[in-house]
């Protein structure tokens, strides 16, 4: 099952936005799956495992595609069976919103992608 922040838009920080603190963090990374850790109060890092390289090499490609779609776009690193994620708004220096509903909406690609 993914979580709500899945279905929502993703937003972009506005001019005078501050970042989320530690408690804010935290609140909404209990409503992402177990892949996703905050860093530092500063951005999100998950890793998700892959049975090859062609099925990372789709997600990373489905993963690309959402960013497009969404115009909020994180770091990804591919490598065998393996898709590394770290994401952060980098308008405000640190975590928004935003980073939270990504992360929901990659979680649902990664669900998708296993069944």
């Amino acid at each position: 099952m993914s979580s709500p922040l899945a279905d929502e838009p993703v937003e972009p920080a506005g001019d005078d936005a501050e970042p989320l603190d530690a408690d804010e963090c935290a609140d909404h990374l209990a409503e992402l799956g177990d892949a996703w850790e905050v860093v530092d109060d500063h951005h999100l890092e998950a890793s998700y495992e892959f049975p090859d390289f062609e099925t990372a090499l789709a997600f990373t490609n489905d993963v690309g595609e959402l960013a497009e779609a969404e115009w909020h776009h994180p770091d990804i690193a591919l490598s065998w069976g393996e898709v590394g994620i770290e994401m952060w708004s980098h308008e405000v220096g640190g975590l928004t919103r935003a980073d939270f509903v990504m992360a929901a909406k990659m979680d649902r690609l990664y669900a998708d992608a296993d069944e």
